[in-house]
């Protein structure tokens, strides 16, 4: 901080300068997003919510009397309900207890929910993180009434459940909530867990010195279970829905040096047609121009567009989205439901027709860019862990146990290059198009030598740690990765 003493000294005019520079800079980045939505906009990757509307077609929607708020209890009898109602395309499971004890529920709902199925793609959604930002902690209750009971009736809803295996978190953070009050516009009561911990503050953070007392000492139990979570499954596509305006924001949430500037990730251009793609079929998010309906509610930092990098917007250290690139294969981004944190019952039905087709159409982006399955040639047994590249300083991600792998891409021509430790490396050629995921398996032949393997990977690897701001290792090699998360979890719990 500097001394106030010499703050007297400083020139209006300096200080106005300064001020302008900043908005110029935000300006100029608004309109570079907004040149690349443009861009992926003529190349038609995007739907709008009259055509979703189209495309769904007819299905029997919530009823009126689901418009209401739910508490820990009514919320474990609705799972409960659905899942002993739906038993074939359900499972209800806990990741772990809150520190006060309630269950963290997660219902996942697919054609064959209680196990993954090779090829098919896992995607979650995570609401309530904040506890006093209920708007997705309800309308996750509805995505899961309507999938459920228009399964088998409505073809657009039966294909998403059939090809899709989908985990829905209503709340990952219920002590948080049982504080929290109805009404309740721009407040903080209730937003914390119980040990006033910002649990969107609390994983282990890419700049460590960046964290702030909100971020807590330890990594806290919900934390810990989540992180936990990500080990056991392997999800492609996510998303975190709060509360306080209306966007959608993705990583990084944190640059070098702290600073409110735009901090991209090797994947930029992916993530900002992921978060259009939200942003785009919801009735107004995508408009430019204020975020509230509520003038009171806006701010003037707020984007003016429906999307923002989210260092861009403000910086984040331990956020979630972030930990999610950088320690999975899983690629997050963070909804703003509602500029209202805790609205009335009353608004919720208005609510969900904003965001019911931005919610489904998003779930289908699990479906873009490339899958495969990685087997050895001898055996044709999936090989689990191997890395999946699509070029220097890119994401590398990992196969999972049964050797099948999707990278998410946009349209585009690319190299694939798959490894292993103990398998000669291969590379292969791909063009992505817009309208359905590329399948692309490899055989790999075994190698005594891992000469292969860091000849086509150390380099990659090198460049992607070069600095806390890149994807990890543990992206990559996935025992790495549950060796590093088990250590980061007890080391700070």
């Amino acid at each position: 901080m500097m001394p106030s003493s010499l703050i007297l000294f400083i020139p209006l005019s300096t200080i106005l300068l300064a001020f302008v520079r900043c908005e110029d800079q935000q300006s100029q980045l608004s309109q570079s997003t907004s040149l690349l939505v443009d861009q992926l906009d003529s190349e038609k990757l995007f739907r709008t919510y009259d055509q979703l509307r189209d495309t769904v077609g007819d299905f029997d929607d919530v009823a009126v009397e689901l418009f209401e708020h739910h508490d820990h209890d009514e919320l474990t009898q609705l799972l409960t309900n659905y899942s002993r109602q739906y038993p074939n395309i359900t499972h209800l499971y806990s990741i772990g207890q809150s520190i006060q004890g309630r269950e963290l529920w997660v219902l996942i709902i697919s054609d064959n929910p209680r196990e993954h199925e090779l090829g098919e793609p896992e995607f979650k959604y995570v609401g309530n993180m904040h506890g006093n930002e209920v708007v997705g902690r309800e309308a996750l209750i509805y995505l899961i009434d309507i999938l459920c009971k228009n399964y088998g009736k409505n073809e657009y809803i039966s294909r998403m459940v059939n090809e899709t295996r989908i985990h829905i978190m209503p709340s990952m953070n219920p002590d948080g909530y049982s504080a929290a009050r109805e009404g309740d516009k721009s407040g903080v009561k209730g937003r914390n867990n119980v040990e006033d911990v910002d649990l969107n503050r609390n994983f282990p953070a890419r700049f460590p010195s960046h964290r702030r007392k909100s971020s807590g000492k330890t990594v806290q139990l919900e934390t810990a279970a989540v992180m936990r979570w990500l080990q056991q499954y392997p999800f492609v596509l996510s998303a975190n829905l709060h509360g306080g305006t209306t966007l959608v924001n993705y990583p990084y949430d944190d640059s070098p040096d702290s600073a409110r500037r735009r901090e991209p990730t090797p994947d930029h251009a992916l993530f900002v047609k992921l978060a259009y793609s939200y942003a785009r079929a919801h009735s107004r998010m995508w408009k430019p121009g204020a975020r509230c309906l509520r003038p009171e509610l806006n701010y003037e930092r707020d984007p003016q567009l429906g999307i923002i990098n989210g260092a861009e917007w403000y910086p984040v250290a331990g956020g979630m989205q972030d930990w999610n690139y950088v320690h999975t294969n899983c690629f997050e981004v963070t909804v703003e439901m509602n500029c209202v944190k805790f609205p009335f019952a009353r608004e919720l039905g208005f609510l969900w027709n904003e965001h019911k087709y931005s919610m489904l159409a998003y779930i289908e982006e699990v479906h873009k860019g490339v899958k495969g399955v990685i087997v050895d040639k001898e055996t044709q047994k999936g090989i689990a862990n191997a890395s999946i590249s699509v070029g220097r300083g890119a994401k590398i991600i990992s196969s999972a146990e049964g050797g099948d792998y999707w990278r998410l891409l946009n349209p585009g021509v690319y190299q694939i290059t798959v490894g292993h430790p103990h398998y000669e490396s291969q590379t292969a050629t791909v063009n992505v198009t817009k309208d359905a995921v590329v399948e692309l398996n490899f055989a790999l032949n075994q190698t005594t030598s891992t000469d292969s393997f860091k000849s086509e990977f150390g380099a990659l690897i090198d460049q992607s740690t070069t600095t806390d701001a890149s994807p990890t290792t543990a992206s990559s090699i996935a025992v790495i990765a549950s060796t590093l998360v088990s250590r980061l979890i007890a080391s700070h719990v």
